[in-house]
């Protein structure tokens, strides 16, 4: 389905037969290394007031090896690439203390703390260990580290020692700090936004690790940060200005047999950290020069995009106007200023509040309210609603408004992504939702907005499908996000 969109804001030596089947029972009974995956994952908006706890994060308690497997090859994410690399490289991977939460404000100490601890009693107690594949995010800010990411990669150097391989990934969003470089021997990030590309990012962490294990490869690398910040508005990975730098990343990987892994960062605005900012890793095998080198040219291609990255976005009302007004449906209105994928509030109203005052139809918005959704839920399917939802969390994104209408539907909010969509992931859970059918639409342009409990990054189409929304069929869908939704409600459309 195509949508029109507004977008708002080497070889093998020959053996006789005998040798190769005493080389087959060899490489058998060989151990496999064993490479640990540890790690924290959160993007933290330090804007947020809601500071993210011990209790914000999964479970903690280390995954069994099986477990970890079954649940990477049902999704496409960085864990789904750790797992086809340790297949085709024989390695032995055991998972430890993985866990994560939704963006939201800034970690607490305490949290990071025992997680931290956690990780690193789970490493030391391994019988043996080869290396350590770390899936982090990179935008992490904790009370007393301006970079989370950093600091548990320092801590896990501390207790593995100099010589321990580990190997980082991070998200395209990372604000990478310069000295991750002397902790870590190799820092990926994803190449695509949205992020499309995760499994491939996680294979091509796991090659490095079993390339260095196997002394096929010494990886060395350089960090280079123009001095800049890239709007997240201006972070679309398939076309310019940033287009043309992904694609000479993958070049590079591709021709230079020297060259491990080029990755450009877009940097992550809504952290209010001295490394925020866009940044470019280059890995090679012992070639410092050509990391260093090339580090800074894609740098400098970077700063050279500076004039194109200049923000002019309609307003609220003037962007429901141009949706209202457009011969081509359903139109997507990107609420850059609510980004649930950057740790937003997630109940932003100021498009909500356009949608009814300019009295809309067919329009389609999510707002996280609990209270909203609890009160529909004690009404039932059919109970008349009436009620103010959204603009509750802070200040800055709007006031309340007044909706009423009658509860449509009423669901547990989990859904199933089959296709790659951004991060990979497979299941998504917003929480309960109630959808609403609010005043002014019709039967055949029916006016719905879905209340969830729980904030709920719109990478997935069937985020609104799964509740019984037929997008095709509307002609405004409200998404709280920036990039992220292109691959779910643009795809195709640029």
């Amino acid at each position: 389905m195509r949508m029109a969109r507004v977008m708002i804001m080497a070889g093998v030596m020959a053996t006789g037969v005998g040798d190769q089947a005493q080389a087959q029972a060899q490489a058998q009974d060989k151990p496999k290394p064993i490479i640990a995956v540890a790690g924290i994952s959160h993007e933290s908006n330090s804007f947020n007031p809601a500071k993210t706890t011990l209790g914000d994060f999964g479970r903690r308690a280390v995954k069994s090896k099986d477990e970890f497997i079954a649940a990477a090859k049902i999704a496409s994410t960085i864990a789904s690439g750790y797992v086809e690399a340790a297949e085709r490289f024989g390695l032995d991977l055991r998972p430890t203390v993985v866990t994560g939460a939704e963006p939201k404000g800034i970690v607490t100490d305490q949290a990071f703390n025992t997680i931290a601890d956690e990780i690193v009693k789970s490493l030391k107690e391994l019988p043996k260990l080869d290396g350590v594949l770390m899936p982090l995010h990179g935008a992490m800010v904790v009370e007393s580290f301006p970079s989370g990411d950093l600091e548990l990669v320092k801590r896990v150097r501390k207790a593995l020692g100099p010589a321990m391989p580990i190997v980082v990934t991070h998200d395209f969003h990372a604000n990478v700090s310069p000295e991750m470089a002397q902790h870590c021997h190799a820092l990926i990030t994803f190449k695509e936004n949205p992020h499309i590309d995760t499994k491939e990012r996680g294979f091509q962490a796991g090659k490095i690790i079993a390339q260095m294990i196997a002394g096929k490869a010494k990886p060395v690398q350089a960090i280079a940060k123009p001095a800049m910040v890239y709007n997240i508005v201006f972070q679309y990975t398939k076309r310019k200005p940033l287009l043309p730098i992904v694609e000479e990343s993958r070049r590079l990987e591709r021709d230079n047999p020297k060259i491990l892994a080029v990755s450009v960062a877009g940097g992550y605005q809504y952290a209010d950290v001295p490394q925020m900012g866009p940044s470019v890793i280059v890995v090679t095998d012992g070639d410092q020069a050509l990391a260093d080198s090339e580090a800074k040219r894609l740098s400098d291609m970077l700063w050279k995009t500076r004039d194109q990255i200049k923000l002019t976005l309609p307003d609220p009302a003037a962007a429901v106007k141009q949706a209202m007004s457009s011969d081509r449906f359903p139109v997507v209105l990107i609420e850059t200023g609510d980004n649930i994928g950057g740790g937003s509030a997630g109940d932003a109203t100021f498009i909500l509040k356009e949608l009814v005052v300019q009295k809309a139809e067919g329009w389609v918005a999510t707002i996280a309210d609990k209270d909203a959704a609890q009160a529909a839920f004690k009404l039932g399917v059919g109970g008349a609603f009436d009620g103010v939802v959204g603009g509750k969390t802070d200040k800055m994104h709007g006031e309340p408004v007044r909706v009423r209408g009658r509860v449509k539907a009423l669901t547990d909010g989990r859904y199933v992504e089959p296709e790659v969509r951004h991060g990979g992931g497979h299941y998504g859970d917003m929480g309960m939702v109630a959808v609403i059918e609010a005043e002014g639409g019709t039967r055949d342009l029916p006016n719905l907005l879905l209340l969830t409990t729980e904030r709920s990054s719109p990478n997935s189409l069937h985020q609104i499908i799964s509740n019984g929304v037929y997008p095709q069929r509307q002609k405004i869908l409200v998404v709280k996000g920036m990039v992220a939704p292109r691959a779910a409600y643009c795809y195709g459309a640029g």
